[in-house]
């Protein structure tokens, strides 16, 4: 069967990020529009920038470079890169097309990796917008739900056998505070971004001294002053052709690291959802199994497992290719990192690993905040296997109950030892309830605290301090860290599928 040749269309391969899973606004950041009208922008800025340090530059250029930003014939630009066989000499073209008074000043005294590379820049900064208040809708959908069951008793487990009691709050604070890590990296990197700025081909800033006649200030006024128009608040003193591609390492690890925090939430969600104690939102229509009618599977939660590990093998690319970076430059890390397609024809591939991270990232955190709107909890459930499990860990407290009615310690711990060896017995040759308390309350010897045994059995009193800390947390880590992100708390996660 021939192929159609339609790049967009059902007989071509399309990501599955963009088509089915991630937000639109999140794609349009990394469009080929938002790309190259952020290229005019920045071969305006220059422009404004020379001008007003004195190159010959009118306004009339200016104003018509103002008003053809968005005027980008794409089809042009296609047919200029397949005969020049580079794509920013292609733009450059076609703008000067739409602006023949402006023409011979596009791109004054730049190479590529100046719209290139600030692209790239500007739109780090502008995905990180995009990313932090959805990890803050999460963050705070989560810390409702930890605020109202900080005090709902639960078997804690480790290694993936009970253990002590905690809180469902609680536990769900083990994943508030890893997101908040999380929400501060990003925080982090997002402030640390610096521009690469008006640097020339090798970092030096020859063409732009020579431009100015040798007058070092103007081209560090000349530098400053596009940094600014783009919205940073420094830019890079030392570059070479590129900036430095660490940066991609910075932004990656983050992504990454968030990724393996959402993996662990949702981790958790299968687990208790196959221990039905706690499931994710299903749907009134929605079908768990094509076969099995009965099935409840976990399916977003899931898709947010298998999405975080995409997520976090991608930091694989940015670490490779800054170690093979020879001296300057070299061309080989265009087609794997870059935000859009690849600098230059011969490269031959789509870049990937920054607009597949950024993509994957926001799918992951809107099914997150989807599946943190609609949790539902079993307490019913909860309390039985609490109550499976609850009369062995409360034996030393019996223990103690009994020696303080004048007991004797050592025969208190064999009564109860042969007692639990016989419980034990039952529940595991026999599959029948844990009987150890009904076992305790028939035998004679602990009569002293048949009245004690209600008490002394409250699930609340086997979860120590974890409600406080639960309260202690929200009120002074997780609540200040929102406040940047009031206004956009109350937005609700839509998803496509």
């Amino acid at each position: 069967m021939a192929a159609s040749g339609d790049r967009g269309g059902p007989d071509s391969y399309r990501s599955p990020l963009a088509s089915r899973y991630a937000s639109p606004e999140m794609c349009f950041v990394f469009s080929e529009r938002y790309k190259f009208r952020t290229w005019r922008q920045l071969w305006l800025w220059l422009a404004e920038a020379e001008q007003t340090l004195g190159l010959p530059i009118t306004d009339e250029q200016i104003q018509e470079m103002k008003s053809n930003l968005d005027n980008i014939d794409f089809k042009m630009a296609a047919e200029e890169e397949k005969q020049l066989r580079h794509d920013v000499m292609a733009h450059v073209h076609t703008f000067g097309h739409c602006c023949p008074k402006a023409a011979g000043i596009i791109h004054l005294g730049a190479t590529s990796c100046y719209v290139g590379d600030n692209t790239d820049l500007i739109i780090l900064r502008n995905a990180l917008d995009l990313l932090l208040p959805k990890l803050a809708r999460v963050i705070s959908r989560l810390a409702d739900f930890a605020k109202e069951r900080a005090d709902l008793p639960t078997l804690g487990f480790t290694h993936f056998q009970p253990a002590q009691l905690t809180t469902v709050g609680k536990r769900c604070c083990l994943w508030i505070q890893d997101l908040c890590m999380d929400l501060q990296n990003l925080n982090r990197v997002r402030d640390d971004l610096r521009f690469r700025g008006v640097k020339g081909t090798t970092g030096t800033q020859a063409s732009f001294l020579e431009l100015f006649e040798g007058d070092h200030q103007k081209v560090e006024q000349l530098d400053k002053m596009v940094t600014e128009k783009a919205g940073f608040k420094r830019a890079f003193i030392i570059t070479g052709q590129t900036y430095t591609r660490k940066v991609d390492i910075e932004v990656l690890s983050v992504l990454a690291s968030l990724g393996a925090s959402v993996h662990k939430i949702c981790t958790d969600i299968r687990l208790l959802a196959n221990l039905k104690e706690m499931e994710e939102p299903f749907e009134k229509q929605q079908i768990g199994s094509s076969a099995m009618a009965y099935k409840r599977n976990p399916m977003r939660s899931e898709r947010c497992c298998s999405l975080a590990r995409h997520l976090m093998t991608l930091i694989m690319d940015p670490l490779q290719t800054a170690s093979v970076q020879w001296f300057e430059r070299t061309l080989d890390d265009s087609a794997n990192r870059s935000v859009g397609w690849e600098c230059h024809l011969q490269v031959g591939e789509r870049r990937i690993c920054l607009a597949e991270a950024f993509l994957t990232a926001d799918t992951i955190l809107n099914t997150l905040q989807n599946i943190s709107e609609g949790l539902v909890v079993y307490p019913k459930v909860i309390e039985r296997r609490i109550q499976q499990e609850l009369p062995f860990m409360a034996t030393e407290n019996i223990i103690m109950a009994m020696v303080k009615a004048g007991g004797n310690r050592q025969d208190c711990h064999e009564k109860i030892r042969v007692l639990s060896q016989q419980a034990a017995a039952v529940v595991k040759q026999e599959g029948g309830d844990n009987d150890l308390i009904e076992r305790i309350k028939a035998d004679a010897y602990f009569s002293p605290i048949h009245s004690q045994l209600d008490q002394v059995l409250d699930p609340s009193s086997f979860t120590g301090r974890a409600p406080q800390q639960v309260r202690r947390f929200l009120e002074e880590e997780v609540y200040p860290l929102l406040k940047p992100y009031e206004s956009v708390m109350k937005v609700k996660a839509e998803l496509h599928l």
